[in-house]
């Protein structure tokens, strides 16, 4: 027997909250157990992979998820205050990510080692660079004024579709991080496929919010 529309959008609704939920455990948890194996503080290099992780596992996807109709955390906030707490979260993040980099790039200089050699260090330095662009075009959101020749629609849709590549290439530089020399000389078998799947999972939720709630709506509007 067919399921009402009703019914329907009580399943997908229920679906997208359970996903959202598990965004955020997965986001947080991740984080965690990047930070539990690289024990911050037990060398110089030790930090950029929390850092990294806070950056673009944790703090981007709650940026994401602040305007999550079934998932947000701060659905008492205005529209006008998420966006404000989004920005703040994407900047925290941007900070983060610039802070891991730095590190990073002082640990290869003490041991002579080259930058940019491998894949993960190229896509770890798009992501932030993006990141950074995109917290510059997100101040045009916050302040339309700045901007009076672009329409807000487009500005927003804009932003949302950069939005989503620059988390796509943030997870992307988590996942071959992972296949790096010092997380795979630690982490093997299952877990290594766990961890694996963790930005696969949250990435997909992204995906899924930003294209459904926002894209798609946008374009089927006249």
């Amino acid at each position: 027997m067919a399921l009402s529309v009703e019914t329907e959008s009580h399943i997908y609704r229920a679906l997208r909250t359970a996903s959202g939920a598990a965004a955020h455990l997965v986001a947080l948890g991740f984080t965690i157990f990047v930070a539990v194996l690289a024990r911050p503080g037990s060398s110089l290099f030790s930090w950029h992979p929390v850092l990294m992780s806070l950056a673009f596992s944790f703090l981007m996807t709650e940026a994401l998820l602040v305007f999550s109709p079934e998932s947000s955390l701060l659905h008492s906030l205005s529209r006008k205050g998420r966006a404000r707490c989004h920005w703040v979260l994407q900047l925290l993040a941007l900070l983060c990510a610039l802070l891991g980099l730095g590190l990073v790039i002082l640990h290869k200089e003490q041991l002579g080692k080259a930058h940019l050699a491998t894949w993960h260090g190229r896509a770890g330095l798009l992501a932030v660079l993006w990141a950074g662009l995109q917290c510059s075009g997100g101040v045009g959101l916050l302040y339309p004024k700045l901007l009076p020749r672009w329409p807000l629609a487009k500005l927003k849709l804009y932003h949302a579709t950069s939005g989503l590549v620059g988390y796509l290439l943030g997870g992307a530089s988590l996942l071959l991080g992972m296949c790096s020399l010092w997380f795979t000389a630690t982490v093997t078998g299952g877990v290594w496929y766990l961890a694996v799947l963790c930005p696969v999972v949250t990435s997909l939720v992204i995906m899924n919010q930003v294209s459904n709630a926002y894209l798609y709506r946008k374009r089927i509007q006249p």
